[in-house]
């Protein structure tokens, strides 16, 4: 395949010099995924989008094409099933550069009312497919010298959060994980960064018919050119100023307890 792709030659820039000539987004189709999609294409790397909807994934893959001159190989998959998301991957042929893990699965309600398969599924899509994901991915960047990893953490999985419980949990490994890479991988010229955003204007906000947004809340496109710009300068970006602020207080100035009860207020009425 690499040989059929040769015209598809990213511009010469900083970014595209260290993170080209291809980059993953997985959850790649819409939202904020498709935001990181386009500030990427804009910036000239070509494309790889990973999602589960192929009318979606199709549309914005033509779109970004048409747009911004790059290559886009749309690959319709589900992240909960690893061993097909690398299958599909390793048969592509083309060398990655950076990896964004956007995908995520948000079981919401009290624990004990899970089931064993939701939270088999957000610990599958969540933390399973990004581990493996870094790992597949950071060996080839580490021979070549160069690349980046980016994964979306969450301001949830800065303290326990009642009711998304499971989900909280496994944005905290995302967001520590980050941090671990970072370091180990830094001197290897290998860039890791987790965003811990806070409310995000996507579809699937909106959908959940808000009567008015939470104080901080982004849109897509914000969130993913502030963490872009981010990337190489620190091991994780909270894109916000309320929401810099929100995290200082929470982790900084009260207890734990008392972080808890506040995200108790902001999360106990999900359903």
């Amino acid at each position: 395949m690499l040989a059929s792709r040769k015209a598809f030659l990213v511009r010469p820039s900083p970014f595209t010099e260290t993170y080209g000539p291809y980059a993953l987004i997985v959850g790649g189709s819409v939202g904020l995924g498709a935001a990181f999609a386009e500030a990427i294409a804009r910036r000239g790397l070509n494309l790889v989008l990973l999602a589960r909807q192929p009318d979606r994934l199709q549309a914005t893959a033509a779109r970004l094409r048409e747009a911004h001159g790059v290559d886009v190989i749309a690959v319709a998959a589900d992240a909960a099933d690893y061993a097909d998301v690398a299958a599909r991957v390793g048969d592509l042929g083309v060398p990655i550069g950076l990896l964004v893990y956007d995908a995520a699965y948000a079981p919401i309600g009290p624990f004990e009312d899970m089931r064993e398969e939701q939270l088999r599924l957000a610990a599958d899509v969540n933390v399973r497919a990004p581990l493996l994901l870094a790992k597949l991915l950071s060996g080839p960047m580490i021979e070549r010298g160069r690349g980046g990893i980016v994964l979306m953490s969450s301001l949830a999985g800065s303290q326990g959060s009642p009711n998304i419980a499971a989900y909280a949990a496994t944005k905290s490994f995302n967001a520590v994980l980050a941090e671990g890479l970072w370091k180990e991988l830094k001197p290897r010229g290998v860039d890791v960064l987790a965003c811990m955003a806070g409310a995000i204007l996507t579809p699937g906000y909106r959908a959940a018919e808000h009567e008015r947004p939470a104080p901080g809340t982004l849109s897509a496109e914000a969130v993913a050119e502030r963490t872009l710009r981010a990337l190489g300068r620190g091991p994780i970006v909270i894109p916000g100023a309320v929401n810099r602020l929100a995290r200082f207080v929470l982790t900084r100035l009260l207890s734990r307890r008392a972080a808890i009860a506040i995200m108790s207020k902001n999360t106990g009425g999900l359903s």
